[in-house]
C-alpha cells in the first residue's frame, strides 16, 4: 500500500483503518521516510504486542526527545524533563509522584461530586433543545471540570477552552503556537496571584504542598516553570479525551441504536464497560513518539540508537490478535485491553478522571435520553496525534419521562 502516515488528510477523512490493517499484516515494523526529516524518517509499530513492549520498556525507549512526530526540537528541549510527557526517569518518576497527589484517591469524592454536577448541568441544558452541534457539550464538559479544579476564574472558562483546542488542534502552526504562549503567560499569572493568596484549587495545592524528592532524600517546592508547563499539560490532557471520546460515542450510538437500548438495559453494571469501548473506539491520542536510547530491536527488526519510533495506538486498539472483531463497537465488550491512555510509566496522569467523566456522562444520558439522531454528517480533525469528531450535528430523542 501507499502509505504516507504524515499526510493529514486520511485522517480528516476518517479513512486511514485499512493502512494500519496492511500494516499489522504484512509490516508491523515499518520504516515510513520523512522528506526533511533530521535522521530520515521513523519506525511505526502498528501491533499491541509490539506498542506495550515499549511503553513498558522506558529505560530503552526515550520521552524527553519528543513525544510526538512534527514536535519543534527547540521547543522540545526547552520543557524537557521539566514537563511530565518529556520527561525519563528519574526525573519523570518524581515529577508524576509529585503531581499526581492532585488526581490519588484521597481527591477522587471531591472531583467526582464536582463532574457530577456539571454533567448535570450540560445535559439538562442540552436537552431542553432539539437539535445541537454535540461537540459543543463535549467539549464544555472536560473543560469546565479542568477549569474549576485548576481554579480559573468562571469568566475565562469559555476563553481557556478555545484557546486550548487551537493550541492543539488548529492545522496552523502559527497559530497553535501563539495559544500555547498566551496559556503559558495565563498560567504565570495565575501562579502568582496563588502564590500569593492560596485557596483550594489545584494550582494553589501544586504551588504550596506539592514537593518534588530529586532523590537525595531533600524534598524542594515545584518550580514556576515545572509548575506551567506543566499545569498546560493537564489542560491540554484533561480536554482532549473526554472531548474527542463523548463525541465519538454519541456518532457511534446515532448510527447504533442496538448498542445504547444495551446499554440503558444494562443498568449500571453496564456503564464502566461501555466506557471502555467508547475509550478503545475513540482513541484520541493517535500515536506517541519515543527514541532509542540504545541499539535494540522489536519483532526480530533491529533498531539503531537514537531512531525514532511512533507507536500508533489507533492500530493497537484495531488488533485482531488481542480483540475479537475489532471493527465492531461493542459497549458490552469483555476483556478490553486497549491503550487509549498509553501504558507503562507514561499512563495518563488523568486517566481515572477521565474514565470518571464519560461514565457519567453516559449515565446521565441513558437517564433522560432514548437515543441520538444524526442530522448532518459528523467530521473529523486532520491530525495524526490527537484526532476526533469536530462536528457531530444531531437530534437528542428525550425519554417520555425527562419531558413530562
Amino acid at each position: 500500500m501507499d502509505i504516507d502516515l504524515l499526510d493529514p488528510g486520511p485522517f480528516g477523512r476518517n479513512d486511514f483503518w485499512d493502512a494500519f490493517t496492511w500494516l499489522r499484516a504484512n509490516a508491523p515494523v515499518h520504516w515510513h521516510p520523512e522528506p526533511g526529516g533530521a535522521d530520515g524518517g521513523f519506525w511505526a509499530l502498528s501491533r499491541h504486542r509490539d506498542i506495550m513492549k515499549v511503553y513498558a520498556d522506558s529505560e530503552t525507549f526515550l520521552s524527553a526527545h519528543g513525544m510526538r512526530l512534527g514536535s519543534d526540537p527547540v521547543a522540545v528541549a526547552a520543557v524537557a524533563q521539566r514537563m511530565l510527557i518529556v520527561s525519563d526517569t528519574p526525573h519523570h518518576t518524581r515529577l508524576k509522584r509529585a503531581l499526581g497527589q492532585a488526581f490519588g484517591p484521597q481527591q477522587m469524592p471531591r472531583l467526582e461530586a464536582l463532574v457530577e454536577e456539571v454533567v448535570r448541568e450540560l445535559v439538562a441544558e442540552a436537552a431542553e433543545r432539539d437539535e445541537l452541534d454535540f461537540i459543543d457539550l463535549a467539549k464544555q464538559l472536560p473543560n469546565r471540570v479542568v477549569c474549576a479544579v485548576l481554579g480559573i476564574p468562571r469568566a475565562d472558562w469559555t476563553w481557556i477552552g478555545d484557546l486550548t483546542t487551537d493550541a492543539f488542534d488548529s492545522p496552523d502552526e502559527t497559530v497553535r503556537g501563539s495559544a500555547h504562549s498566551e496559556i503559558f503567560l495565563y498560567f504565570i499569572e495565575l501562579l502568582a496571584e496563588r502564590r500569593a493568596h492560596p485557596g483550594q484549587d489545584l494550582v494553589s495545592q501544586i504551588a504550596h504542598d506539592t514537593l518534588v524528592d530529586e532523590g537525595d532524600g531533600v524534598e524542594r517546592p515545584l518550580s514556576d516553570q515545572e509548575i506551567v508547563f506543566n499545569l498546560n499539560g493537564i489542560l491540554s490532557g484533561a480536554n482532549e479525551t473526554t472531548r474527542y471520546s463523548a463525541a465519538g460515542a454519541v456518532h457511534m450510538f446515532a448510527q447504533r441504536p442496538d448498542q445504547w437500548r444495551l446499554l440503558r438495559e444494562s443498568g449500571p453494571d453496564g456503564i464502566a464497560p461501555a466506557v471502555e469501548e467508547v475509550l478503545r473506539w475513540t482513541t484520541p491520542g493517535v500515536h506517541a513518539l519515543r527514541t532509542a536510547a540504545r541499539d535494540t530491536e522489536i519483532g526480530g527488526v533491529p533498531i539503531a540508537a537514537g531512531t525514532r519510533v511512533t507507536l500508533w495506538n489507533v492500530s493497537a486498539n484495531r488488533d485482531e490478535a488481542v480483540f475479537d472483531a475489532p471493527h465492531e463497537f461493542r459497549v458490552d465488550r469483555r476483556p478490553n485491553r486497549h491503550i487509549a491512555f498509553g501504558h507503562g510509566r507514561h499512563l495518563c496522569l488523568g486517566a481515572r478522571l477521565a474514565r470518571f467523566e464519560l461514565g457519567a456522562l453516559l449515565s446521565e444520558m441513558a437517564a433522560v435520553l432514548d437515543g441520538f439522531e444524526a442530522t448532518g454528517p459528523a467530521t473529523f480533525n486532520s491530525s495524526n496525534f490527537t484526532w476526533g469528531i469536530n462536528r457531530l450535528p444531531v437530534r437528542l430523542l428525550r425519554s417520555r419521562a425527562f419531558a413530562k
